[in-house]
């Protein structure tokens, strides 16, 4: 059998020229089984949110994009530089990382947490965090792969009226 080719992607800084496809790419967060009790808008709307801020320059953080030859965004990360939650000593938190669905399996996930990772580390943070939910185990899987763990656990009871 051939070999099947592999798509070729290179990882960069954000653009605002990326703003529409990194936001047309939000929904993406929500692509799991979501618990019932959860509405999946709730899992990404205010990532959008901050994106648009830092689009607009009023919001700080370390955005990176995935991109193929056509220039085409396959996917983003978005950190922010924050006090670690304990020891409040410096620190990064992966706010929303997410791939086009085309485009996974091809590492370019992998690709823009080591980046993400990078940047946080040039700029002084001495750890970085993440929220991810029990029941994506894909995601789980991934960021277990790339060495971290699960510290926390958060619990949650919804009230019946």
């Amino acid at each position: 059998m051939p070999d099947m080719p592999t798509k070729k992607f290179a990882i960069r800084p954000a653009e605002n020229r990326d703003g529409d496809a990194i936001l047309a790419m939000m929904p993406r967060l929500a692509e799991f089984e979501v618990p019932a009790t959860r509405n999946p808008e709730h899992l990404w709307k205010d990532d959008a949110k901050m994106l648009r801020r830092w689009l607009d320059g009023e919001e700080e953080c370390l955005v990176h994009v995935a991109i193929d030859d056509a220039q085409k965004v396959l996917g983003f990360s978005m950190v922010r530089l924050r006090s670690e939650l304990l020891s409040k000593e410096p620190s990064a938190h992966l706010e929303a990382i997410a791939v086009d669905k085309s485009a996974e399996g091809m590492g370019v996930g992998k690709a823009l947490l080591a980046a993400a990772e990078n940047d946080s580390k040039a700029l002084g943070a001495l750890t970085m965090t993440l929220h991810v939910f029990a029941v994506n185990a894909r995601a789980r899987a991934v960021y277990e792969r790339a060495g971290y763990d699960g510290e926390l656990m958060r619990y949650i009871k919804h009230f019946d009226d």
